[in-house]
C-alpha cells in the first residue's frame, strides 16, 4: 500500500471523478463529474462511454485532495487496483452524464427483455449461415448506439455477412466479441459452491491463470468436479492464498535434508505448511513431528562413527585363515591332452 501510494498517478487538478463499475462485463473506470453533492449510498448513474450511453454503479469518489466520500477512500481503491494488478486508469473512462432517475432504469429493464429476443435472432441467422457458433450474451447500449454480441466459437470465425443482416435488422451498429469459457461464467455465472457469487461477476477484473501445482501445495483434493468453477475450469480462489502458502513453505526446510531435534538427528521426510510442522525419521525409524522453531538444520549428514571390532577375534579369525590348507583342483578325469576325434 506504501508504494502503491507513493507512486500513484494523482486526477487532474480542480477535477472531481467518480469510480463507475458499468458494462456487461463489469468494467470499472474513472468518470469525470460537476455534481455538488455525491451521495453515500450505492447510487446509479448514466455515463458517456467510447460504446455510448450506458447505466453503472457509482463504486467511489475521488477528488484531488480528499478522500473518497462514498463506499471506499481514495488509498482502498488504489490498493484495490495494485493488488490486482491492474494498471490504474490514468484517463478518464468517460462522463457522468447524470444522476440515473426512474425512467432510466425502467428503460434498462425494458432492454433486458428484448436482449433476449435479439440473442434468439442472431441465433437463428448465424445457423442459416452456417457459422459454428454460441451466441452467449447480447448488450444494447443504453442510448441505442450498438448493440453487443458476445458469442463462443472453436476458432477464428468471418460474421460479417451475420453483422450485416443484424444491422439491417435493427438499424444500429451491431459489434461482435468472441470470449471464452472464463468470460463465459463472468456474463452468465450465479452462485458458486461456496454459497457466495461467482468472484469474476463480483469483484475480479483481471483473470489470472490458475494451475494444478496450486491445488496440490493446498493439499486439496484434485477431483476435477470438486476444484473447478463454473466456467470449468479451476476455481480463481485457489490463487487467493497461493502466495501465502508459497511464503510458508519456503520457511520448511527440504525433504531428505538432515536437522537435530530435542531427541537427536534425523532425516526431514515431511512437512506440513499450514502449522508449519516438520516431519522428521530418526535412525531407529522412529519418526515425530516437530514445530519449525524446535528444528536446527544441519549443513551436511552427519558422519557416523564405526564401532571398534575385538583384536582378539580379529587374531583368531587370521591364525584360522593361515592355518587353511590351500585349495586343491580335482583331477580331470581321463588324464592328459584330449586329441579331437576324426
Amino acid at each position: 500500500m506504501t508504494e502503491t501510494a507513493a507512486t500513484k498517478p494523482k486526477p487532474a487538478k480542480g477535477k472531481k471523478y467518480m469510480l463507475v463499475r458499468y458494462g456487461c462485463m463489469n468494467s470499472l473506470g474513472l468518470f469525470e463529474h460537476e455534481e455538488a453533492h455525491v451521495p453515500k449510498t450505492p447510487t446509479r448513474v448514466v455515463v458517456k462511454t467510447d460504446k455510448g450511453l450506458e447505466l453503472g454503479h457509482v463504486v467511489g469518489h475521488l477528488t484531488s485532495y480528499r478522500e473518497g466520500r462514498l463506499r471506499f477512500t481514495e488509498e482502498q481503491i488504489y490498493g484495490y487496483f495494485a493488488n490486482s494488478e491492474i494498471s490504474f486508469p490514468k484517463e478518464p473512462a468517460g462522463k457522468v452524464i447524470r444522476f440515473a432517475t426512474p425512467d432510466d432504469v425502467s428503460e434498462e429493464c425494458h432492454l433486458r427483455k428484448i436482449v433476449r429476443e435479439e440473442i434468439v435472432c442472431c441465433e437463428r441467422i448465424a445457423k442459416e449461415l452456417g457459422l459454428k457458433m454460441k451466441i452467449v450474451d447480447a448488450e444494447h447500449i443504453f442510448g441505442g448506439e450498438r448493440i453487443v454480441f458476445y458469442f463462443m466459437a472453436d476458432g477464428r470465425i468471418d460474421f460479417r455477412e451475420l453483422v450485416r443482416k443484424l444491422a439491417q435488422e435493427y438499424q444500429t451498429r451491431i459489434e461482435m466479441r468472441q470470449i471464452g469459457s472464463r468470460d463465459e461464467a463472468k456474463l452468465l455465472g450465479d452462485v458458486e459452491s461456496c454459497g457466495q457469487e461467482c468472484c469474476c461477476i463480483k469483484f475480479l477484473q483481471l483473470l489470472k491463470p490458475v494451475n494444478m501445482r496450486m491445488a496440490k501445495m493446498q493439499k486439496a483434493t484434485l477431483d476435477p468436479s470438486k476444484i473447478s468453477g463454473y466456467c470449468g475450469r479451476l476455481k480463481c480462489c485457489l490463487r487467493y492464498e497461493d502466495e501465502t502458502y508459497m511464503e510458508l513453505k519456503k520457511r520448511l526446510p527440504k525433504k531428505n535434508s538432515w536437522v537435530r531435534t530435542s531427541r537427536g538427528e534425523g532425516k526431514v521426510i515431511d512437512g506440513q505448511i499450514l502449522t508449519q510442522l516438520v516431519v522428521v525419521e530418526h535412525e531407529g525409524g522412529e519418526r515425530e513431528a516437530v514445530p519449525l522453531e524446535e528444528v536446527t538444520v544441519l549443513p551436511s549428514a552427519p558422519v557416523r562413527q564405526e564401532k571398534p571390532q575385538d583384536s582378539g577375534s580379529q587374531n583368531s579369525r587370521d591364525r584360522s585363515d593361515g592355518n587353511r590348507p590351500p585349495s586343491r583342483r580335482p583331477p580331470r578325469r581321463g588324464g592328459g591332452n584330449r586329441t579331437p576325434r576324426r
